[in-house]
C-alpha cells in the first residue's frame, strides 16, 4: 500500500473531481474523524446560510443532485479533503493540480488563487447560473463509449444544425466521451455514433447541456462573477481544461475557467501532458475515484490515490 513515505512531490499530481462524483454521506466521516475537516463544513454552512452538510451527509438525493447544491457540495468536501491532508501531511506540495469541470476551481483554491469564502461564493453562482441556463434552453447529454474522439467530432457537426448544436463536452478517457447539446441533435449524434461504431451511447439524467454553446445564456453573468472574484496567482501551476496546458497567471486563470463554461474538458490531454511532465501519481482530493479510474484508462503505467476519507488519510500515514 502506497505511503505518503512513498510519494515523491516532484511527480505528484493532485486533482480535483466534478460532477458526478457526489452521493449522499460525502465527507462525514471526515468531518467526524478531523476536527479540521469539520470546521470547513461549519465554514460553509455559515458562509451559505444553510446546513450543505446536512444535505451532503443526509440527503435527500434530488436535492443533493440539485446542481446549486451539488457544485459547492463537491468543492467543500475537496476543500475539507485538501485542508486535512496540509495539516496532516505538512510541507507536501505538489508538483501541479488540475480539475475536472467544477473541479478546477477546487484546484485554483487549493492553489491559492482564491480564499475559500471567494471560491465558495463563486461556485455556488456557478451551479445557479447553469441551473438558469438550463431553465431559458433546455439540453441534454450522453455518455459514449469505445469510439474514437475524431470520429465523435464528425459525427457530433454532423448531427449539429445552425440551430440545433451537440458537441463534445468531457473528454473523459479513450473510450469514453460525454457530448452536450440541443436534446434532437444530442439524439441525432448518439444515432450517428452507435452507427460509426461507438459501442454504447446513453443519455444522462441532466437537463443542462453543460460545456456546450447553450451556456452562452448566462456567459455574461458568469464573466462578471469571475471577474468580480478577484483571481490571484497560484501558488501551484494548474494544467486547465480548455487548453490542457500550465497556468497559473491570474489573468490565465480567470480566462480559463470563463471560457470553460462553453468548452471542452480535456481531460484525457490533462493527464497526458502531466505524464509527459513526469507525474506517475495522482492523488483524487474529494468525493469518489471517478478521476482514479479515468487515469488508469489514460495512463496505464500511473498510480491514482483516493483521498476523500478517513481512511483514506490514514492509509496515507502508513
Amino acid at each position: 500500500m502506497t505511503t505518503i513515505k512513498d510519494l515523491n512531490p516532484q511527480s505528484t499530481a493532485f486533482v480535483f473531481p466534478g460532477q458526478g462524483s457526489q452521493a449522499v454521506g460525502m465527507g462525514r466521516d471526515l468531518a467526524e474523524a478531523f476536527p479540521t475537516a469539520g470546521a470547513v463544513f461549519r465554514e460553509a454552512d455559515s458562509l451559505l446560510g444553510f446546513s450543505l452538510s446536512d444535505v451532503m451527509w443526509n440527503g435527500p438525493g434530488e436535492i443533493l443532485n440539485d446542481t446549486v447544491n451539488t457544485q459547492p457540495a463537491l468543492f467543500v468536501h475537496s476543500m475539507a479533503a485538501w485542508t486535512v491532508f496540509e495539516e496532516v501531511f505538512s510541507g507536501f506540495r505538489p508538483t501541479v493540480l488540475a480539475g475536472h469541470s467544477l473541479g478546477e476551481l477546487s484546484a485554483l483554491t487549493a492553489g491559492g488563487a482564491l480564499p475559500f469564502r471567494t471560491a465558495l461564493k463563486l461556485v455556488r453562482r456557478r451551479g445557479e447560473l447553469m441551473k438558469k441556463a438550463g431553465e431559458r434552453n433546455p439540453g441534454g447529454m450522453a455518455a459514449v463509449l469505445n469510439i474514437d474522439i475524431q470520429t465523435l467530432e464528425a459525427v457530433c457537426k454532423a448531427a449539429s444544425t445552425p440551430d440545433e448544436i451537440v458537441q463534445v463536452a468531457n473528454d473523459n478517457s479513450p473510450g469514453q466521451i460525454v457530448i452536450s447539446g440541443a436534446i434532437s441533435a444530442v439524439s441525432r449524434a448518439m444515432e450517428g455514433a452507435k452507427a460509426a461504431g461507438a459501442k454504447r451511447a446513453i443519455p444522462l439524467a441532466v437537463s443542462i447541456a453543460a460545456h456546450s454553446t447553450l451556456m452562452a445564456v448566462i456567459q455574461d453573468e458568469w464573466n462578471q462573477a469571475v471577474d468580480e472574484a478577484g483571481l490571484r496567482d497560484s501558488t501551484m501551476p494548474l494544467i486547465g481544461n480548455v487548453e490542457a496546458v500550465l497556468i497559473s497567471d491570474a489573468g490565465d486563470l480567470s480566462k480559463d475557467i470563463q471560457r470553460q463554461m462553453q468548452s471542452r474538458v480535456r481531460w484525457t490531454e490533462t493527464v497526458l501532458a502531466a505524464a509527459r511532465m513526469g507525474i506517475d501519481t495522482f492523488v483524487e482530493a474529494g468525493a469518489g475515484t471517478v478521476l482514479v479510474g479515468l487515469v488508469k484508462r489514460i495512463a496505464p503505467d500511473a498510480e491514482g490515490i483516493p483521498m476523500g476519507t478517513a481512511a483514506d488519510i490514514e492509509a496515507l500515514k502508513g
